[in-house]
């Protein structure tokens, strides 16, 4: 496909707006003219009076393409391009995240470190275009990054696989697959513990990201034999994850579990499917009862 002349697809009209694709995705999305269909994109009757068509590729099979014409609209050529975000405003294309989740992403991955200051800019980040900035409020650091950074390829990769919008294969280069979900081929956490469910590695991945040292399958100190989903050595707390699709023997090795916990008076925490979208709240939450800071 070229970009030369005719049609552009969403990707090409970013590179010729210069801004990210993602942005422009997300834009066009908040200005009505596309939604999400399955792992594909929708133009909406908004989207047809713009001057949205489908093309067909064997390769890539249905996507979206804009009249050049597109580039000279005036809120298409509104787009701040050289806008600087914070993790705050990734929400935006990462919505099942919350801005705390994205900050320890971003310290994981060596742009940023926490301290009682706040959020601190590391020599990684500072290469990557980060800047340090403070609030005028209350003085605490944070920093501002360029809005490329979200079509960074490791950054997107990390926030995509922690929001569990997952590809299922290497997206189409013209028309990026941004929000698709899909389920890992492997339950696999960052820290590379291979889980039994979905919810066990949201569950893991927030521990590491919290830093909070963690094992997975622990045994319960008790003689009769029984295994946690994970256990947290400092403040001797075990997790364990209440998934919908328990199976019968399953589900009674988990009651079993909450009669030892109670019995031998063991810390214990558990977290529901309900609670995938809310861990900051109800881990963060049943840890402080325990005593626990992160």
């Amino acid at each position: 496909m070229t970009e030369t002349s005719g049609p552009l697809s969403t990707s090409a009209l970013a590179r010729k707006l210069e801004i990210p694709a993602q942005q422009l995705f997300a834009t066009l999305k908040d200005y009505g003219w596309i939604q999400r269909q399955g792992e594909g994109w929708l133009l909406t009757p908004k989207g047809e009076f713009e001057g949205g068509q489908y093309r067909q590729s064997k390769r890539f099979g249905r996507y979206v393409v804009w009249p050049e014409s597109l580039l000279e609209h005036p809120l298409v050529s509104a787009i701040e391009s050289n806008q600087r975000i914070t993790a705050a405003n990734m929400r935006r294309y990462y919505p099942r995240l919350d801005s705390r989740q994205i900050n320890r992403a971003l310290a994981e991955l060596g742009l940023q470190c926490h301290s009682l200051l706040g959020w601190e800019l590391t020599g990684l980040g500072e290469r990557m275009g980060g800047q340090q900035a403070e609030s005028e409020g209350s003085g605490a650091f944070y920093v501002t990054w360029p809005h490329e950074i979200i079509d960074h390829p490791v950054v997107h990769r990390e926030l995509t696989r922690l929001s569990d919008q997952s590809l299922a294969g290497k997206p189409p280069e013209d028309e990026p697959d941004l929000f698709a979900e899909a389920g890992p081929a492997v339950l696999a956490g960052i820290d590379g513990h291979v889980v039994h469910s979905p919810l066990a590695v949201r569950v893991c991945d927030w521990l590491y990201l919290a830093q909070l040292v963690h094992a997975y399958r622990r045994p319960l100190p008790t003689e009769e034999a029984a295994v946690a989903d994970f256990y947290l050595p400092h403040g001797n707390v075990y997790i364990d994850c209440w998934d919908e699709s328990l199976t019968p023997a399953e589900m009674t090795a988990q009651l079993r579990r909450r009669e030892l916990y109670k019995a031998f008076e063991l810390r214990s925490i558990e977290v529901n499917a309900r609670d995938a979208d809310n861990l900051d709240h109800v881990l963060g939450k049943a840890l402080l009862a325990y005593g626990l800071r992160y």
